[in-house]
């Protein structure tokens, strides 16, 4: 009674959304929320949709997004990505917690490092200009990014747990683009 009550107080949207009907039981109230989401998200916004993707596709820029889509990121992926300015040869500094982070159970994930480093979660179709760099420097045991240059600056610690400890709580705590 409740739900045909409910459907009859929102008849008129529910007429709109063409998902306006008689229920006989309660289990069709997934069948009634389900066509009304399909409408309210998808159907409602088609015209819109359709508009931007005429937009995209004037530059061919559609194409490349279907083309070249989105890809997981890799430890090795990221590592290739990022030109490092390195410690000289027979250093202990050249640390990198990369791997770890390309385990599933890493608190930060490569996705993170991305977007603090450049301000894109994912590698965008064209590539990056200018190329990702990593740097090491002393005078935070915090790291530090700059998105503009696409920068990353490793902190220079004692040891590797610290080092991990203070990155991740870096990383997962750094405001940072595409927040919602």
């Amino acid at each position: 009674e409740t739900l045909q009550d409910l459907m009859v107080q929102h008849s008129t949207m529910l007429q709109t959304a063409g998902c306006f009907k008689h229920v006989k039981s309660l289990e069709e109230k997934h069948s009634i929320v389900k066509d009304y989401l399909r409408w309210y998200i998808i159907d409602r916004n088609h015209g819109a949709i359709e508009r931007f993707k005429n937009g995209l596709a004037t530059l061919q820029f559609l194409t490349a997004l279907q083309q070249y889509p989105m890809k997981n990121l890799s430890a090795a992926h990221i590592e290739n990505l990022f030109q490092p300015e390195l410690s000289p040869d027979g250093s202990n500094q050249r640390c990198w917690y990369l791997l770890l982070l390309s385990e599933h159970n890493s608190v930060v994930t490569l996705e993170d490092v991305l977007m603090v480093a450049t301000g894109v979660p994912c590698m965008p179709p064209a590539g990056m200009d200018p190329q990702p760099c990593l740097q090491l420097f002393k005078g935070s045991k915090f790291p530090m990014a700059n998105t503009c240059a696409n920068t990353v600056k490793l902190p220079l610690l004692d040891n590797y747990n610290t080092f991990k400890d203070n990155m991740n709580f870096g990383i997962r705590n750094s405001p940072g683009f595409g927040c919602i």
